[in-house]
């Protein structure tokens, strides 16, 4: 009886000893799924935020380029204008002579 009786506690010690390291390693296990959810979900930010930047550069490309079509058309509608002008004003001295001819 006596082997019996020694060999009781050490069982109870070593089979609480191993309930221990499982429940340990159960929350080493949790944690690391943690980890790789929130590496995942890292992961899926960065992919959008890649994703947001290429887009917001084509767009940038694109304001330059509607940028420059405007001062080429700002360009010709200023080209426009002087050349109106210089057609109204031989217009209207055209007409004046005309109508001073005819007065005297």
């Amino acid at each position: 009886m006596g082997k019996s009786e020694i060999a009781d506690p050490q069982e109870k010690w070593v089979d609480d000893r191993l309930t221990r390291i499982e429940e340990k390693i159960d929350k080493l296990s949790e944690a690391m799924i943690s980890i790789a959810r929130a590496e995942e979900k890292l992961i899926a930010i960065e992919t959008a935020h890649q994703n947001q930047y290429k887009r917001i550069n084509r767009l940038s490309e694109k304001i330059d380029n509607l940028e420059s079509k405007a001062d080429e058309s700002h360009r010709a509608v200023k080209i426009l204008y002087g050349i109106m002008y210089v057609i109204a004003t031989a217009a209207l001295g055209t007409m004046f002579k005309i109508l001073t001819m005819n007065i005297n």
